[in-house]
């Protein structure tokens, strides 16, 4: 380890993904360890809460000592420690919290909590040295869909969010419902690549003029309504146009919802973050409607784009640099507001 390094020790415990990371001087990933459920709960079609957490239970000792080990860091060089702290599944966030105070109360070392839409955004200073605030944030998860002014590292003013389903959550269920399996956000964006985007069309919702929220439960209808119609006909549904023509629907909305937000506020820097962040037709489209608009687009690799610890420590490190530290009385918090 290089001397004058501060070093944070992060813990991201909010869904399905047990992870540890250490980070140097905010940006710097030393080590990020993250263990994934996705076997466990995929027979279900989705997440079950008390299953989740009982996994975080029995992995995250292993996980914390993993990435010690893998980044060849020892307690007494830790600087300060960060933990998710909503919104989240309030057992599997109470595990990363009681395990992050524990570590933090034996050493002494800063306790300071996170929100995960602020991590999930924070892991675009990761894999983008050179960028700083301000700008648009597009966030769209399996839990969240939110547009956010970032004004500055710790200054956050939502403009728009989901009114219903998150995008994630709209695809997992399309996913379901064609016997695509789970996560569904990948398994869509694959099939979508051998599909026609056109051979049928859903409605674009954009709600009312000038919101900049979304709404993503209406689509999901009409997919079920254009599944059921088609059985009734007696006529194949193919697989692929469909998951393509969804995929395109959400794809559209969430553009034209990011370039008005980005238009109103006279930013010119757009930041994708979250899990749909991978999704290969949103990076596609949305980067060309960028060029178009002189509108410079920031996206994290797909690793950072699912659930980390690496982004937690980075927001952590931020927050406690603007004197944002927090104390032995921090609490799960699974409804948090951004």
């Amino acid at each position: 380890m290089k001397e004058g390094k501060f070093i944070t020790l992060a813990f991201e415990t909010s869904c399905d993904e047990t992870s540890v990371a250490l980070i140097a001087d905010g940006r710097e990933i030393l080590t990020n360890v993250i263990s994934s459920q996705i076997d466990v709960h995929k027979v279900f079609g989705g997440v079950v809460p008390e299953i989740a957490s009982r996994h975080h239970l029995e992995n995250i000792n292993t996980v914390y000592k993993s990435a010690m080990d893998e980044a060849g860091v020892m307690l007494e060089d830790v600087d300060l420690i960060g933990v998710t702290c909503g919104p989240g599944l309030v057992g599997a966030l109470l595990i990363g919290i009681a395990t992050a105070k524990a570590v933090a109360y034996a050493k002494g070392k800063p306790l300071v909590g996170v929100h995960h839409i602020s991590g999930h955004i924070s892991a675009n200073y990761i894999e983008h040295k050179d960028l700083e605030p301000p700008f648009i944030s597009l966030v769209v998860s399996g839990g969240h869909t939110h547009l956010v002014h970032v004004k500055g590292y710790n200054d956050y003013e939502v403009l728009g969010r989901t009114r219903d389903d998150a995008a994630g959550e709209a695809f997992d269920k399309v996913a379901r419902v064609l016997g695509l399996g789970y996560p569904g956000g990948p398994r869509i964006d694959e099939a979508a690549k051998s599909g026609n985007p056109h051979s049928m069309e859903f409605k674009r919702v954009m709600l009312e003029k000038d919101s900049l929220d979304f709404s993503f439960s209406g689509l999901k209808t009409g997919v079920l309504n254009y599944i059921n119609t088609q059985k009734l006909k007696g006529r194949e549904v193919d697989v692929n146009d469909l998951a393509a023509a969804f995929q395109l629907s959400v794809v559209e909305v969430l553009i034209a919802k990011a370039l008005i937000a980005a238009s109103v506020t006279g930013e010119k820097k757009l930041v994708l973050a979250g899990g749909v962040a991978a999704n290969s037709l949103l990076r596609k489209l949305l980067t060309e409607a960028c060029e178009k608009e002189g509108i410079s687009l920031y996206y994290p690799s797909h690793l950072l784009c699912t659930d980390n610890a690496a982004m937690i420590g980075c927001a952590a490190y931020y927050k406690y640099r603007d004197g944002l530290a927090d104390d032995m009385t921090l609490d799960a918090y699974p409804a948090l507001a951004l």
